[in-house]
């Protein structure tokens, strides 16, 4: 089974909380106590992640889904708000499509349905991570995506924790994930979701273009795009006070729409 933390009035609505590559759940640990008041919230090591194992077979973002899914149905939840980030994004938007109705609402933070460089010094800067993934001690290659995730000065004790984190994954299970998010590609099927769905996007962020977080808010029938100002890649810690408003924002939003809300009109 997935590790997991699930906190918060078993009667409330469940927020699932999904973290990026090399992470974990502890990503979440400036959105779990601002939210546990009203929801119960349930924060995973996604397959192959730090307290997780790795499943045996081929490893895929789709694959990751279906595990997820398995876990909310062994713990009895029916429904639950979706929030991911860049891998655990695309493991939200997978289960969003492999199992609508387990998903009443989507945020997907910096998250794609296909992750392409958007011009030649992105492709270079890519290239690079994945040769150092490939060759490079695990310290390395997490120090290297810790810089670019965190690269202010003020970012320092984040910097350290994502090291930290990072260092810990075995390099198979890294490139295993890597490799995963490298073949995903879910645009043909983005109209297909019908749940509530929040696009976050950080304007500093040098991992994920901005034009694959403008499609999937083009694509999703009914999707809003929210930019986060002075944030890079992993905006819910970079700017936790800020991100925590417009989750609450969301959530209140879909629950006050009740629970066979589908698509939110977008504002005027």
């Amino acid at each position: 089974m997935l590790y997991h933390t699930l906190t918060g009035p078993a009667d409330a609505p469940v927020v699932l909380l999904l973290h990026g590559l090399g992470s974990s759940a502890d990503d979440w640990a400036q959105q779990t106590p601002a939210l546990v008041a009203r929801y119960r919230v349930l924060a995973v090591d996604l397959p192959a992640h730090h307290r997780s194992p790795r499943p045996r077979g081929a490893c895929s973002v789709e694959r990751m889904a279906a595990i997820v899914d398995a876990l909310l149905e062994t713990l009895g939840i029916m429904r639950a708000h979706v929030v991911g980030l860049s891998l655990g994004g695309c493991v939200a938007l997978a289960l969003a499509l492999g199992a609508p109705t387990r998903v009443r609402s989507l945020v997907v933070v910096n998250g794609f349905a296909r992750l392409r460089p958007a011009g030649l010094r992105e492709a270079v800067r890519g290239a690079g991570r994945v040769a150092l993934a490939v060759a490079a001690p695990m310290s390395v290659v997490a120090a290297y995506v810790a810089r670019e995730m965190f690269p202010r000065p003020e970012h320092a004790a984040l910097r350290r924790a994502a090291v930290e984190r990072l260092a810990a994954n075995p390099r198979r299970h890294y490139l295993a994930s890597l490799a995963a998010i490298l073949r995903f590609d879910v645009r043909h099927r983005l109209g297909e979701i019908r749940c509530p769905t929040l696009i976050v996007a950080g304007d500093h962020d040098r991992t994920v273009p901005f034009a694959a977080k403008e499609l999937l808010a083009e694509s999703i029938p009914g999707a809003h795009l929210r930019v986060m100002a002075d944030s890079g890649h992993v905006s819910p810690l970079d700017q936790a006070t800020a991100f925590n408003r417009l989750l609450a924002e969301h959530l209140d939003r879909v629950e006050a729409l009740g629970e066979d809300s589908t698509v939110i009109p977008k504002r005027k």
